[in-house]
Order: C-alpha cells, then structure tokens, then sequence
C-alpha cells in the first residue's frame, strides 16, 4: 500500500484555491477510482492519464486498485488541468519517480494520449494566488500556459512539453534513465511594449460635440450613450474610444489578462492592450454578465479595463441590459447558483449607441416614418433606471456630403489621449482613482464645487427633476472637465457643460 500527494489549483472564478490530489494504491480488484467532486472533464482523466503512461513507456499499475481523492471535497473542479498531477501521483505512488521531490511544486496539465502536455485555462490566475499568497511554490506547467504564469512578478514557473520531461525532472538524481529533455525554466519576459492598434480619432470628420464627450468619458470612466440617424459616425466614436484610453498600470494589465486567461482568450501581443468587446444585440444576458455551468465570465467581465461597445443598444434582450444594473455601479459581478458562488471583475467602460427611433431618422433631415406610440415604445426598451446609471447622452447628427467631403482631418487619438492620461493622473494623485469610481462621501471630499456653481447644479436638478444619482454622476462629469482644463476646483462652466451630456432622450418629453 502507497499514498502520494500532489499539489495543483482548481479555478473559482478569478480565485484559484489550492487542490491535493491524494493518490492511494493498494491490493485488491483492479480498479480506477476517481472521486472529489469532480466534473465529467475530470472524471475523462482516468482514460487520457492511462493511455499517457503507456504510451509514453512508464508502467502503469493494472494489478491495484487505484483511487484518486482530489481535495477538499466540497470544491468544485473541472477541466483537464489534474491530468498532470494525477499521473504524476500514480508514478510517484508505484515507486517509478521520488515522491520527495515532488514537494515544493505545483502542477496543471491536460495530457494527450501520447503523453504531451497541452495547455490549460487560468494560468495567470493561478500564478496571482499564488503571488497573493506569498507561497514559494515553483508552478509545473505546459508550452503556453507557462510563458502567462511567468507575466506574474516573482513568480517560479518551469515548462514541460511532454510527461516524460516532467519525470525526468523528478527522477532521483543516480537514475541512469534521467537524461534527454527535461523541464525548462521559463524566465519572465519582458512583455511586448503596448502599441496602439485602435482606430485613430482623425478618421472622424467634424462631429466636434461628440468627439469633446469621448475625451471626456476618456479622461473620468465614464458611460456614455450615442444617439443619431444611421451612417452620422456613432460606431466610428465608439471604437475609438479604447485608444483614447491611458495606459494601464501593470496591475490593471495582469488583472485584464487573467480574465482573458479564464476564458482561454489570453494572447502574449495583447499585453497591456486595454480590450474592447462588441457584443451582438442577439446576446443573451449570460453572455454579457456570465455564467454558465461551472461559471465562467461573460463581456463585461472580459471588458475589464476596457471598452464595452454596444451597438443598436435597444435591441439587446431587455433581461440583458438590466443585468448591467449593478455591476455599472459596483465594477463586479457575483454569478450566483445554487451549487456554487463566482465573483468576477467587470470594471469596464460603456459605450452604447442607437437609432433615435426605428426607422432612424427622427430628427433629422429625412421624414420619419414612425408614429409617437412607435417612437416612445422603441425608447421604451431602455429602462429609467438603467439610463440613470449612464453618465453621458450625446446626440451625433448627420453630416451633409459637403461638409463630410471638405472637413479637413480631425485631431489624432494620440494627441487626444495625451489630455486624457493627464485629466486622470491629476485625479488619481488627489484621490487615487478615476473620477467615476467616486461614491458617497468621497464626492464631496474631492470635486471641490465653487459656491455659484453649486447653486447652478442645485437649480438645474431641480427643474430637470433629476435623482440623486443623475445629481452625483452629473458632478463627477463636472470634475473631469475641471480636471481637462487644469483647474482645482469645479466652477460654473464645468457644471454647465456637464448639465447639457444629462439630456433625455430625443422624441421624449
């Protein structure tokens, strides 16, 4: 009788909780047992762990009774990330590799047939739990998922393209058989230096209204709403907003990719890239918030950091948009089932845009073909509460052939983003975070309001009948436009040109 333990990480959302594989083997009917909680992806283990060792030229033990215990029990786990461990507690536990010189390392791995090692999801995430809790582990990982772990400062990680390099590895050192290619420590790159493949700002022509709103949604966070006839430019701004964006910190690029990782989307040229997702109004409300069996992220949690665009905004499934109700306010979202409870980052920007009416041409130079009840009913779709939570509303007209044709070039996105990134580092030595992040107390700490101007937002809400919230999201776009012009406090034209972003939507009275 044998028992061997080996140390791997299941995935909880964003957390990565630690997981012992405990294997037993012991004299009885053959068997092979795997039990913990484990997911049907888990349970396929058993096939691909003993093809791998045959194929690969170790011995697999068919004369005991083998059980696999993957704790703590209660913990949910999936993937083919215990592939790895799993088989490496079988070599240990049969005496073919030291189980000694298994302590002190942490292992993830799908495994082929063949014995290669493929990569899994959440390396980063995997990596940062371990960061954050100072253990001085060394990760064992695949081609792929190693070079994530290693973005992680500090972080121990050796790559393995196939099981034998890893039992070479732990082989005792007087072994004859140790020899050929075995684990490679995988040193931190310096990541690739962020480069701007968004969209520039100077492919907009005119629309100077609208493109003084993105720079200020750049330079606070905040949400803004497009609204115009088709063809006037609403998703041109929209997907120019990301680049107009700061750079991040390399906090807010690990957190960024550790999402990604969850989702297997991460890419090494995407470092410090802040995302953007556009999401197609057929999305369901899973799609956007998560969910799902285990719980993974949906866009607004991909969008972390970044851009969510969402074009035809009244299209979306109504039960789609009111999940984005909290985590607008919160910057997370807990994904909660019965079985199990996931919380994901989802500080993410807004950017929506839609058609003032069905046809699209409310307003504009073209005769509208929808009816009032037609109209109210389209802008029915958005809720009040959901508006409420939107800091900007931008109409963006349509431009005549002449002036579209004649415009001379507008104002780069890198010259733009220069104001931004100095708008927002002038709010985060005053207060340490983006003036949209600004709750309760805090708002009357830091925005600084001039008396007159104090008076003139009081006068405003007053007759435009706004919420608290309207009230507080309108002042916090005042900051960011004092924060633009350089100025300490918040005066009267800073209020003034925040007020006018607050308007109704068109067609609506």
């Amino acid at each position: 009788m044998s028992l061997c333990l080996v140390q791997s990480r299941a995935l909880l959302g964003l957390d990565a909780p630690a997981v012992t594989v405990e294997v037993h083997l012991a004299n009885g009917l053959p068997n092979f047992m795997l039990v913990g909680l484990a997911d049907t992806e888990v349970k396929e283990a058993r096939e691909r762990v003993r093809s791998a060792l045959l194929n690969a030229g170790l011995d697999f033990p068919h004369n005991k009774r083998i059980t696999v215990n993957l704790a703590p029990a209660d913990l949910p786990k999936d993937g083919g990330r215990f592939d790895l461990p799993i088989a490496l507690g079988i070599l240990a536990a049969s005496g073919q590799i030291d189980a000694a010189r298994l302590a002190g390392h942490e292992f993830a791995g799908e495994l082929s047939l063949s014995g290669e090692l493929r990569p899994v999801r959440g390396a980063l995430a995997v990596a940062l739990a371990l960061h954050a809790s100072d253990a001085q582990a060394q990760l064992v990982l695949p081609p792929g998922s190693a070079e994530e772990a290693a973005l992680v400062p500090g972080a121990r990680v050796l790559r393995a393209r196939h099981l034998l390099a890893v039992v070479r590895h732990f082989q005792p050192p007087s072994d004859d058989a140790a020899d050929g290619e075995g684990c490679e420590p995988v040193v931190a790159a310096t990541p690739p230096a962020a480069t701007s493949q968004h969209p520039d700002l100077a492919d907009v022509k005119g629309q100077a209204a609208a493109r003084r709103a993105l720079e200020i949604a750049a330079a606070g966070g905040h949400s803004l709403l497009l609204i115009g006839p088709p063809g006037a430019g609403k998703s041109m701004l929209a997907q120019r907003l990301a680049g107009l964006l700061p750079p991040m910190s390399v906090s807010e690029a690990l957190e960024s990719a550790a999402v990604a990782s969850l989702a297997g989307r991460f890419a090494l040229e995407h470092w410090s890239r802040r995302p953007t997702c556009a999401p197609h109004h057929s999305a369901s409300a899973v799609a956007l918030v998560g969910g799902g069996s285990p719980p993974r992220p949906g866009e607004i949690s991909l969008a972390h950091h970044g851009v969510l665009f969402l074009d035809e905004l009244p299209e979306f499934p109504r039960s789609a948009l009111e999940a984005l109700r909290e985590p607008l306010e919160s910057g997370r979202i807990t994904i909660a089932r019965a079985a199990r409870r996931s919380e994901f980052p989802a500080r993410f920007q807004l950017v929506a845009a839609m058609n003032p009416c069905p046809c699209g041409w409310l307003g504009s130079a073209r005769a509208c073909r929808c009816s009032p009840d037609v109209v109210a009913r389209y802008q029915g779709r958005l809720s009040g509460p959901l508006l409420d939570r939107i800091d900007m509303t931008v109409e963006v007209p349509a431009m005549a052939a002449a002036e579209l044709l004649d415009a001379p070039a507008g104002e780069t996105s890198a010259a733009v983003q220069a104001r931004c990134a100095a708008a927002r580092e002038r709010a985060l030595q005053r207060q340490g975070k983006a003036n949209q992040a600004l709750h309760g107390e805090e708002i009357a700490s830091h925005v600084a309001l001039a008396p007159a101007a104090g008076e003139f937002l009081r006068l405003a809400a007053q007759r435009l009948d706004w919420s608290a919230r309207a009230t507080h999201r309108t002042l916090k776009v005042a900051r960011t436009i004092a924060d633009l012009a350089a100025s300490a406090s918040v005066a009267v034209v800073h209020v003034a040109e925040a007020v006018q972003y607050r308007r109704a939507l068109p067609g609506l009275h």
